[in-house]
């Protein structure tokens, strides 16, 4: 007998509206969203690295809020004696309220961040040193063609990491339609937040993901319930 799996999942439009009123209804502030957005990411990361010797992680940050999940799990990773560099694609006074408050926390610890605007040799051979490299770049809200630097260093994610773990989404993936923006992130593993993305299971969706984790950022299940819909 051949059973249909079902995954719970939602467009991008319901994910934002779902994030809208946890926020403004409910009171549970942004920032903590992120913080346990960026605490779950490391957990996986930690789990997925449990057997390594002395692994390293390097985290690829865009400007959005992607990038303040990104600084987070950098801090928890650090926290755990894991190796961790970060790179900064863009101008630090171009991010967002919550995501440049997570910047500032790393560069208050006096962590190592590395800003760029292109894709350097460093940030090339880290990626390909590291035993997770993290994308941190795009997340749901992309609408657009990618273009340089971003697209350069996605290219040079999917032609150089090890191992990708994609946060929330795969940067370049259209999280409701799995249509790509000209370059996606060919992930090993994402960390999707809240609930699973219909992209995922449409179009290019299935070939990008790899493993999908639902991570628990807190929003309430009530709401999750009246959003998710169900993708087969």
């Amino acid at each position: 007998m051949n059973s249909i799996i079902k995954k719970k999942a939602v467009s991008v439009q319901q994910i934002q509206c779902l994030d809208k009123i946890a926020i403004e209804k409910y009171g549970i502030p942004s920032i903590v969203l992120m913080e346990n957005a960026g605490r779950c990411v490391a957990a996986e990361i930690i789990d997925e690295l449990r057997h390594k010797k002395s692994p390293k992680v390097c985290i690829i940050c865009g400007l959005g809020n992607n990038a303040g999940d990104g600084f987070v799990a950098a801090r928890y990773l650090w926290n755990a004696g894991i190796e961790t560099k970060v790179f900064l694609v863009g101008r630090a006074d171009k991010l967002k309220e919550d995501a440049a408050i997570n910047y500032q926390i790393l560069k208050k610890l006096r962590y190592p961040i590395e800003e760029l605007d292109q894709l350097n040799s460093v940030m090339t051979q880290d990626i390909s040193k590291a035993d997770i490299a993290v994308d941190a770049v795009f997340g749901v809200g992309l609408n657009r063609e990618i273009s340089e630097p971003f697209k350069s260093v996605i290219q040079s994610l999917n032609d150089k990491a090890q191992h990708i773990l994609s946060v929330d989404i795969p940067s370049g993936l259209d999280g409701t339609t799995g249509k790509i923006y000209g370059v996606c992130v060919q992930a090993d593993t994402t960390v999707t937040l809240s609930l699973s993305k219909k992209g995922f299971y449409k179009n290019e969706g299935p070939k990008r993901v790899g493993k999908v984790v639902v991570a628990d950022i807190g929003i309430p299940t009530k709401l999750k319930n009246r959003y998710g819909g169900f993708e087969t």
